[in-house]
C-alpha cells in the first residue's frame, strides 16, 4: 500500500504550463535595434525572472498599428490559451510621421473611437485609428481566448531634465488609460526604469546606449527587465506568482 503522503504530493503539485507572449517593439525584441548593432531587447532578459516559459514576439521597428495591420495580434491572438499571458507594450513608433503616412501613426487621442484621415505613400487618403484602438481590439480578443493581457508603458528614452530622466509622453498616459478601460493590469514601465535610471545616475546611464538614446545594450536591457519584474510585483497581477527568487530581489521599491 502506498502511504497517503504520496497521494497527497499528488495532488497538491500543479502542473503549469501557462505561456507568457510578449508584443513590442525593438525596445523589448532580440536584437534590440538590429542585428550587429550591439544592443538588446529587455524582453530577452524576462525569462531569468520567472518560472513559466516567455515567447518574445516583439518586432523591431513596430507600432501598435503596424504589428495590428501585419497580423502580428492575430499570430498570438491564435497561439493563446486560457491561463496565458499577453505583454504588450508600445509607443516609441506610434507617433505622427508628418505629410505622409509611414504605415506605423496612430490617430492622436487618449481613447478607442478616434480616427484620422492621412495620405498614404501612393497619394490615396486612408482612415487611420488611435493608439488604444489597435491596442484594445488585441485586448478583447486575447480575453476572448481565456488570456491575461498586461498593458505597460514604453520605456524612456536617455533624456535628462537635470539629474533625472524627462517625464513620460502621451502614449504612457494612453497605456494607463487603456488599463483603466479595459480594467487590466498596467505596469508603468517608464516610471519604474525612470527610477532605476535616477537611482544610477546618467553618467552610467549613459554607457547603456551604445548607438542613440533609444537602444540599450545588454547590460541596458538587463536593467530595464528588471524595471518591469519590479512594476509588475507592484500589481495585483497574477504573474507575480511565477516570478522567482531572483525576480524578487530586483532593485528599487514601488512607487
Amino acid at each position: 500500500m502506498y502511504p497517503l503522503s504520496a497521494f497527497v504530493s499528488l495532488v497538491v503539485a500543479p502542473l503549469i504550463s501557462a505561456t507568457v507572449y510578449l508584443a513590442g517593439d525593438s525596445t523589448m525584441a532580440l536584437n534590440g535595434g538590429g542585428l550587429g548593432t550591439g544592443t538588446q531587447g529587455w524582453g530577452v532578459y524576462l525569462p531569468q525572472f520567472l518560472t513559466i516559459s516567455i515567447v518574445n514576439d516583439a518586432v523591431d521597428g513596430t507600432s501598435a498599428r503596424s504589428y495590428s495591420e501585419s497580423g502580428r495580434f492575430d499570430t498570438i491572438v491564435g497561439l493563446v490559451e486560457s491561463g496565458d499571458f499577453v505583454i504588450i507594450e508600445f509607443g516609441h513608433n506610434d507617433g505622427t510621421s508628418g505629410a505622409v503616412d509611414n504605415g506605423k501613426q496612430d490617430a492622436v487621442g487618449d481613447g478607442y473611437n478616434i480616427t484620422s484621415t492621412v495620405t498614404a505613400s501612393n497619394g490615396t487618403q486612408i482612415v487611420i485609428h488611435s493608439f488604444a484602438y489597435y491596442i484594445e481590439n488585441a485586448i478583447d480578443a486575447i480575453v476572448a481566448k481565456g488570456g491575461i493581457p498586461i498593458i505597460s508603458s514604453q520605456t524612456p528614452d536617455n533624456i535628462w531634465n537635470g539629474n533625472v530622466i524627462a517625464p513620460g509622453g502621451r502614449f504612457v498616459t494612453y497605456a494607463a488609460s487603456i488599463g483603466t478601460r479595459k480594467n487590466i493590469t498596467y505596469v508603468d514601465h517608464y516610471n519604474y526604469l525612470a527610477q532605476a535610471y535616477n537611482a544610477l545616475g546618467e553618467t552610467e546611464v549613459t554607457t547603456f546606449y551604445p548607438n542613440d538614446h533609444l537602444h540599450t545594450s545588454p547590460d541596458g536591457a538587463l536593467v530595464v527587465a528588471e524595471a518591469f519584474v519590479r512594476g509588475l510585483l507592484c500589481t495585483n497581477s497574477s504573474l507575480k506568482n511565477f516570478v522567482n527568487s531572483a525576480g524578487q530581489g530586483v532593485p528599487n521599491g514601488c512607487l
